[in-house]
């Protein structure tokens, strides 16, 4: 029986990993090759900016994790259209930031998208905790670089 739940959990685990990674995928493809732009390379930066390295290792780290911490929610959560919903409303946010930042260069308008996914992982975060105790910690990096992600975007609105 025990082998039933478990696979059952990795059947639902790597179903929103490769919804994650794909969504992954596209904002990568949306934004055009930002980061290595000529605008992109020529803004001022925050210092604390990691290296552009980190970046793809960070969100694939980010987007386990969070794939981890659905499948745990999706199992214990009874409301599965509000989570759904809450889920779709990431993905649009998170996919939706790469274009407007990195191809329409409009820095505004993505740190309102930025702080709007954070608000969304954050509710993800908080509003879940209770229930799902210790497992709360598989979210915990998504909403950590999520401050990060969104410290530099206004950093480099205020300063560019």
């Amino acid at each position: 029986m025990l082998k039933i739940i478990n696979t059952h959990f990795a059947g639902i685990a790597l179903l929103f990993l490769i919804v994650n990674l794909a969504a992954l995928g596209l904002g990568s493809y949306l934004m055009n090759n930002g980061p290595a732009s000529q605008w992109y390379l020529q803004l001022d930066k925050a210092p604390w900016t990691p290296p552009g390295w980190m970046f793809g290792l960070a969100w694939t780290s980010i987007m386990i994790c969070f794939s981890v911490f659905m499948a745990f929610l999706w199992k214990q959560e009874s409301n599965k259209t509000t989570l759904l919903l809450l889920f779709v409303l990431q993905l649009i946010l998170n996919v939706g930031w790469s274009p407007v930042f990195f191809r329409f260069h409009l820095i505004l308008s993505a740190l309102i998208i930025i702080v709007a996914l954070t608000l969304v992982v954050g509710l993800f975060m908080f509003k879940y905790m209770s229930g799902l105790n210790w497992k709360t910690i598989f979210v915990v990096p998504y909403f950590v670089w999520l401050l990060l992600a969104t410290s530099l975007n206004a950093y480099i609105l205020v300063n560019n």
